[in-house]
């Protein structure tokens, strides 16, 4: 692929066309968000052409996982019924979920300040307060949205200090962004970090912070996850959901890190960057688990690619690392 576009943008416009060939997005809505995604029409055609006019998951940009790949992934013991060590309280109806008005925690839409600009983000915190360590939340490529707050919600269920934070603050947010997927790879990288460690300075005013920071984060800020543990050395515990590996590999050596990723076993398209992210993080803690017959998204269950034993084994697994390294 191209070298004129970063990570972000190769990311997003393959979930474009993922999107597109999964009957979910029509052509024409593909090509207007491609466009601003990869900046001109022309840079647009040139992905398009690459993924074979059309576009699909088993393209030139995507290649499938090797079979290397899939040999070196852990086997994955059954998922568990129920979720040991995350106590949840119906919700929306899924098993995980957690209720705005649940009564342990407190949750709030907030605005914190960056160079030039204000950040948006949701806040969540357990009721009985406490010193505790916080954990940054970073959502899909579809900005920051109920699910993402949810998400912010489970955690301070379970003790944390949850700040999901909206990367497309500087559009205005989220609910404003009229293409919230192109709004999220304007800029460099460099810059959603700058965005991120925004969101670290609203965890260091907390006088409930305990300053450990961890870190989660789901499709694109899955990839934004790895970025960022890679950037802040305050990172010590990251989480990646089916996120793509960063460009190049090789920034994650800088990681302080204990980072664990999920992945579902069917997403070929993210999967195909399991192998460089290994060979990036020789000598660091890592840890990976393959979810067989879950798919990119399986977390989202607000979304048609969620797998309920997969995401609750996966968030088992969440809190516990979280609980070893944030201690």
């Amino acid at each position: 692929m191209s070298t004129e576009l970063n990570w972000m943008q190769e990311y997003a416009a393959s979930e474009m066309v993922e999107l597109h060939d999964d009957g979910r997005l029509s052509r024409r809505e593909m090509i207007v968000r491609l466009v601003t995604i990869c900046r001109s029409a022309g840079a647009a055609s040139a992905f398009l052409a690459a993924c074979g006019g059309e576009g699909s998951s088993g393209t030139a940009a995507n290649p499938p996982a090797s079979p290397a790949s899939s040999a070196a992934a852990e086997p994955d013991a059954a998922p568990a019924a129920k979720p040991a060590t995350a106590p949840t309280a119906g919700g929306a109806g899924h098993l995980l979920s957690v209720r705005a008005d649940d009564p342990d925690i407190n949750g709030e839409n907030v605005t914190f300040p960056r160079p030039a600009s204000t950040m948006l983000g949701y806040f969540a915190q357990p009721a009985a307060g406490g010193t505790r360590p916080g954990v940054i939340v970073i959502h899909e490529i579809f900005g920051l949205n109920d699910h993402i707050r949810d998400v912010a919600r489970r955690l301070a269920k379970v003790g944390y200090l949850a700040l999901a934070v909206d990367l497309a603050s500087r559009a205005g947010g989220t609910e404003k962004a009229a293409n919230v997927s192109g709004v999220l790879t304007q800029g460099s990288v460099d810059d959603r970090v700058a965005d991120l460690d925004a969101g670290v300075a609203y965890l260091d005013s907390k006088p409930d912070y305990d300053g450990k920071l961890g870190v989660v984060g789901f499709c694109f800020g899955g990839g934004m996850t790895l970025s960022f543990a890679a950037a802040n050395p305050k990172v010590l515990a990251a989480v990646p959901y089916y996120g793509p590996t960063p460009q190049p590999p090789s920034v994650m050596s800088n990681t302080k890190a204990a980072i664990m990723a999920n992945y579902g076993a069917d997403d070929t398209r993210v999967n195909a960057g399991i192998d460089a992210l290994e060979a990036a993080l020789v000598g660091k803690t890592f840890q990976k688990y393959l979810y067989e017959g879950a798919g990119h998204a399986f977390n989202n269950d607000t979304g048609p690619s969620y797998n309920e034993a997969a995401a609750v084994t996966a968030w088992n697994r969440t809190i516990d690392w979280f609980g070893q390294y944030l201690k």
